[in-house]
């Protein structure tokens, strides 16, 4: 059997970055003898600067960021998932997630394997255990939550190292995703289409190629709860608050921990 391998899933955000750092300068557990950084290469539909933040952080680390795709999609495009798959978003997650992240994640990890995800002290509250629930045998190091670091915590760590983070974080954005995330809602979408409006008018021709929605508009009136499915390109301009809506990361588990 193979020795013991760290296996920290880098996604270009801070949490990741910061995440893989300490792994890199902490003694390692459960016999573990080297660190993989492995990333999931959606980088076509991320930001350029994604590029950029990469590179720095593979100086940063000392070592090289092994990009990872799944063959069956080997450009990483969420949009030629949501094609093949007719699906863009559900109770389930999002369909990008699941055949870009969570399989090829799957596909390369061993069962010695420690996996490092990155969730800040915030998110493995809501999050840690029901990955963990979902995925019994596999061994967890949540670094990050041992010490208590925070999402600014993170970005402070990387800052501190002289690195500038993504431009995604500098234009507004709560996470690194791609652009276009299918789950934002409408404040999200209206950011979107403010400060990427080429992408936001991609979307709106693939939803209506697939008869699909993102958006919804919930509303109340004398009690009843209303709620009804929203095209984006009938989005109104002024509907939602980007500030108010929950967190949409897409972390190589999220798919896992939402169902």
């Amino acid at each position: 059997m193979p020795a013991a391998r760290v296996v920290s899933w880098f996604s270009c955000g801070a949490a990741s970055a910061a995440a893989t750092h300490l792994a890199l300068n902490t003694p390692l557990p459960f016999g573990a003898t080297e660190v993989v950084v492995a990333y999931c290469d959606t980088s076509r539909r991320e930001h350029p600067d994604n590029e950029r933040f990469l590179k720095d952080c593979e100086r940063w680390f000392g070592q090289p960021i092994l990009r990872l795709t799944n063959e069956d999609y080997p450009a990483g495009d969420p949009d030629e998932v949501f094609r093949k798959t007719r699906y863009l978003v559900g109770p389930g997650g999002a369909r990008c997630t699941a055949e870009l992240k969570k399989k090829v994640r799957w596909a390369f990890q061993r069962p010695t394997d420690i996996v490092i995800l990155g969730y800040t002290t915030e998110e493995y509250a809501v999050r840690g255990p029901r990955t963990e629930k979902a995925e019994p045998l596999q061994k967890f190091w949540p670094i990050l939550n041992e010490r208590k670091l925070t999402k600014q915590n993170c970005k402070d760590i990387v800052t501190g190292a002289g690195i500038e983070l993504p431009e995604m974080y500098r234009l507004g954005y709560k996470n690194n995703n791609c652009i276009g995330c299918v789950k934002g809602q409408a404040g999200y979408w209206n950011k979107i289409r403010v400060d990427f409006p080429d992408r936001f008018a991609e979307m709106v021709a693939l939803e209506r190629e697939l008869k699909r929605t993102i958006c919804k508009q919930e509303w109340s009136k004398n009690g009843v709860r209303t709620r009804k499915r929203l095209y984006l390109d009938e989005l109104p301009p002024d509907l939602g608050r980007y500030e108010a809506e929950p967190d949409i990361s897409c972390g190589i588990t999220c798919h896992s921990a939402e169902q």
